[in-house]
Formats: structure tokens, C-alpha cells, sequence
């Protein structure tokens, strides 16, 4: 019972939480200044362990997260004890926000059927890609950024930024998926609607790799969730808390976050939390 008013903190929050629960504040002083337990002790050194790693990420892992971390770490919890000390110790990870959405469905161009049928999973890397564009604001105007993912290892393959969003955009990041990757052929292509990935200069370049084109259906978000739910992580863990910077600042912001922080650090769920390179490299 002290253990829950300790975690109140503060002189009158302290008062209340006696109140509430029926016990004397004079009480809960003796029992304070008395010698901590052992378990308390452990808390304690596992709380800074705690908030060593909340910090090293940024405040982006919850307990989840954070309870792999610690168990890569050699400490043996459970992840209850985990959820307890991060709300001791204030810590939250960040929730999604929405993000801006970027398709242009008004075009005459061939549109492909859905191969993926909302099956996002893949036995092997280079199997499947999504892809996506969204708006990033910045203080001289908006950037553009144009992804693809790999349903494998949920690894951003390809990523390119403009201040345009066209077809070169959504082919920068193609390029360079196709220049780390070198699938093999039938790879298959999954992306919405939009104009951009319809257009002929696009649909060109995906049957010069020999990748097979897939599109969700018109103004269904839930055909492309992966894609989807990068851009939303993509908002919560770094854009909310960096808005607003200069065009060339965000541009190195995103580029360190995708290459070096997403892909090769950040534990993923999909893949056991672990990261989606280390991923890669456990299943090669």
C-alpha cells in the first residue's frame, strides 16, 4: 500500500493518496525513512536502466519495447514490472497522429488488381514491396516523401524526398530500392492509386525490373496498412517532435531516422521486436 502512495510523489499528492486509502501520513513517513528492501533496491537500479533506454530512444518506446530492450540487456523482468516503473517514473512512449494523405486518384491511366489482397506477409525478403507518399511540413514550405517497404523484414528498402511531389519522386525511391536490393524477378509491387505510380513512365521502369504491379482498391486505406502505419510511426517518433525545422535540417532528420534509427535499430513487433535488419541477417 506505501508502495503505491510512494509512487504519487509530491507533499499533497502524497496527502490524497493517505486519504484515499485510509492510512496516516505519519505512517507512511516511518515507513519511508526505513531501510529500502531488496526489491526495492532492485527497482531502483533497473528504474535508471529504465530511463537510460526511454532516453536513448527519444521517448519514442513504450513498455513493450523497452521490456525487449531490457531483456537484449541480460535483465530478467517481467513485462508488468516494466509497465509499474515506467508509470513511477512518468514515462510514456508517443502515441500515432494521423498523417497527411498525398493520392491523387483522378487520372485515365491502367489500374492494377490488388495480388496482395490484404496479406502482408512474405516468406522471404524482396517477395513483395509497398510503397507510399506522404506531406512533410517544414519551415520553408512542404517536403515530400516517397517510401517502399519491404513485407519481409518491414525494412524501408527505398525512400526518396522532394519538394515535388511527381512521378520522379515516387521514382527516386524506386531507383534506389532496386539499386540495394537487386530483386529477382515477379517481385511484386504494391502501391494505392495514385497518378503518380498509374503513370507510363512508372509502370515502364516496374516492367524493365520485371516486378509485377498490385493497387489497392479505390479509397481503402486498409489495402495498404503497412505503408500506412510507417507513415504514422514515421509522425509520432520523429515528426512531432522535430516540426518545422529548415527543408535541409528535415531532410537529414528523416534520412538518419529511415536508414540508421527505423531500419537498423528500432524493434519492430512484426518481426518478434527485433529490428528489421537484424531481421534480415538472423533469416539469411
Amino acid at each position: 500500500m506505501f508502495e503505491l502512495i510512494q509512487a504519487k510523489r509530491g507533499p499533497l499528492a502524497i496527502a490524497r493518496a493517505c486519504h484515499a486509502l485510509g492510512v496516516s501520513k505519519s505512517g507512511y513517513y516511518r515507513w519511508a525513512k526505513s531501510s529500502p528492501s531488496a526489491r526495492d533496491k532492485q527497482d531502483a537500479a533497473l528504474a535508471d536502466v529504465v530511463r537510460q533506454i526511454h532516453s536513448e530512444h527519444k521517448g519514442r518506446y513504450g513498455s513493450p519495447r523497452v521490456h525487449r530492450e531490457l531483456q537484449a540487456r541480460g535483465h530478467r523482468v517481467s513485462r508488468k514490472r516494466v509497465v509499474r516503473l515506467m508509470q513511477q517514473e512518468g514515462l510514456r512512449g508517443r502515441t500515432p497522429r494521423r498523417f497527411r494523405r498525398t493520392t491523387d486518384t483522378r487520372h485515365n491511366q491502367r489500374v492494377a488488381p490488388n495480388l496482395l489482397a490484404r496479406d502482408f506477409t512474405a516468406w522471404r525478403a524482396n517477395f513483395a514491396w509497398v510503397g507510399d507518399m506522404t506531406y512533410v511540413p517544414t519551415s520553408d514550405g512542404w517536403l515530400y516523401l516517397a517510401v517502399l517497404i519491404d513485407l519481409f523484414s518491414r525494412r524501408v528498402v527505398g525512400w526518396a524526398l522532394s519538394e515535388r511531389i511527381d512521378t520522379q519522386l515516387a521514382l527516386g525511391a524506386l531507383y534506389m530500392a532496386v539499386e540495394e536490393r537487386r530483386p529477382p524477378p515477379d517481385l511484386i509491387h504494391h502501391t494505392d492509386r495514385d497518378c503518380r505510380y498509374a503513370s507510363d513512365d512508372y509502370q515502364a521502369a516496374l516492367k524493365r525490373f520485371g516486378m509485377r504491379t498490385s493497387m489497392s482498391r479505390k479509397a481503402d486505406c486498409w489495402d495498404n496498412a503497412v505503408a500506412e502505419s510507417f507513415f504514422a510511426t514515421l509522425e509520432k517518433e520523429l515528426l512531432a517532435t522535430d516540426r518545422l525545422q529548415p527543408r535541409a535540417r528535415m531532410r537529414v532528420s528523416i534520412a538518419e531516422y529511415i536508414d540508421n534509427y527505423y531500419n537498423g535499430c528500432r524493434r519492430h513487433s512484426y518481426v518478434d521486436y527485433t529490428s528489421p535488419i537484424e531481421f534480415e541477417l538472423a533469416a539469411s
